[in-house]
Parts: C-alpha cells; structure tokens; sequence
C-alpha cells in the first residue's frame, strides 16, 4: 500500500488507498441499510446498538466510533431534538413519528466508512419533519455538487448553506464534515455553513464526509451531561445526512451508496 500525501491541510490518497476506501465505504452503506431495515417502533436505542455491531462484525469489520475519545456506542443514535452523537440507551425506546437519526462508521482492513441519515421512524414523515428531512437531503445533494476539483473547500458550506436558509431551517455550526479514508477524520474540515475561501483547494484522490446537520429551529446546540448527546439548543427538531465522496477530475462520485454483494468484497 502506497503512503498519502499530507499537503497542508489536506489528505490527498494513492490508487491503493482508493481501493481500500471503497470497500470499507460500500460495506458502512450496507451496514446503514440494515439498521434502517431493523429499526422499529418499540425498541430500545440501546438493543438498536448492539444490533449494529453484530451486523458491522458479520461484515467482517469493526465500529469505527467506539471506545473513540472514548465513545461507548457502535455507532450514533439521535432522536428528534438530538443532533448527534446520540447514545443508545435501554429506556429510550423508539415511538412511531420518531426522527432518528443514524451515523455509522466501519474499519475494515485498515480503512475507514462514515454515514449518517434520518428515518421518521414507523411512519411517513408529514409537516415539519418531512420538510426538514427533504431540506436536510438536498443540502447534502447541494454540497455534493459542489465538491468539484479546483474549488476551494468553501464552496460545499455555501452550496449546502443556501438550500438549507431557502427552506426556512437552520445549519448547525458547531460541528463539521471531514476527511475520511485511512482515519475517521483527516484534514480538511468540511464546513457546512459560508465561510470566506481560504483553502484548502479540492483535488483528485481526497474524499470528504459531506455532512450537514440542520435543525429545524436555532442553529446553537448544547450537549448533555454524558458529554455526548448533542441538542438543538430550543428543543426543535433535527435532521442529519451524510455521504463519503471521492473527488476526481469530474463530478464527485458517492461511495457510500448501497452496493450488491460482490461489490462489497475485499
């Protein structure tokens, strides 16, 4: 296996690295569907937990997020107010309407997987759920767009910033998308709110996390006494996307979509 090229404040990845990732990436995405498919009303965040590591383990992988600056979770499970970081817990048990939120990252073979998204759970999503899930994928589309060789990494916060003011939401600025691949998070920060351009410029070879996190009422956050669970600060509802991309010399192409069983070989 090749060695990155640390340039600045950006990982750039080898061929070999490449290959890795995507693997690691299709196996979280198959994972994240079967959370999805196993998540019900009437069960616990916690049971939730533990079902996620037995299905990441089948795959052959580890949680890339437990035991992480000390997480104790197989991976993040945020219920309606809660932005992220959300633990699961036994006397949280999930209700129908619920918006829940899922982030789960995968190390297999030395490479890493990251990808979150929000389920209204037992039900269609209607009101302000359903307008701030959309508002939450489409910002994450917007940022995606954006993620184009020869852009300042700026632009995917500005692209994702302006879909989400448009739906009369809010972005969280305390936490930010990232570099992933042979780490869980690599330079760059990948902002999702506007900033001045200041670097670092996209390339062909990095692969960001593109994340937003948007609630549907003030942009500010607090976070629970277990140091973890993070809330909108009013008590309102929050949605959370996110995708790996792969920048090249065109568009990004996602890696975290679902893949068939052969595409999730090593």
């Amino acid at each position: 296996m090749g060695v990155r090229q640390e340039r600045g404040r950006r990982v750039i990845h080898t061929p070999d690295e490449i290959a890795g990732i995507r693997v690691a990436a299709a196996v979280t995405a198959w994972v994240m569907d079967e959370i999805i498919r196993i998540a019900q009303p009437g069960i616990s965040t916690l049971a939730l937990d533990h079902m996620a590591g037995e299905i990441i383990r089948q795959r052959g992988g580890q949680s890339a997020f437990l035991h992480y600056r000390g997480y104790a979770r197989q991976i993040c499970i945020s219920v309606n107010d809660e932005v992220v970081h959300g633990m699961g817990r036994a006397e949280r048990v999930i209700r129908p309407g619920d918006l829940v939120s899922f982030d789960v990252g995968v190390r297999l073979n030395g490479f890493v997987g990251d990808t979150a998204r929000t389920l209204c759970v037992g039900q269609a999503p209607a009101g302000v759920a359903a307008r701030l899930m959309e508002a939450t994928e489409m910002a994450l589309r917007a940022g995606i767009a954006a993620a184009r060789a020869g852009n300042d990494v700026c632009e995917i916060g500005k692209a994702v910033e302006k879909v989400v003011r448009r739906a009369g939401f809010n972005v969280v600025r305390d936490f930010v998308g990232h570099g992933c691949g042979c780490e869980l998070h690599e330079p760059p920060e990948v902002p999702n709110f506007t900033l001045p351009p200041r670097g670092p410029v996209l390339a062909p070879g990095m692969v960001l996390a593109i994340e937003p996190m948007v609630n549907a009422g003030t942009f500010r956050v607090v976070t629970d006494p277990d140091g973890w669970t993070v809330r909108s600060a009013d008590g309102s509802l929050s949605a959370h996307a996110e995708h790996m991309v792969l920048i090249t010399d065109g568009e990004a192409e996602i890696i975290t979509c679902p893949k068939t069983p052969s595409e999730l070989r090593a």
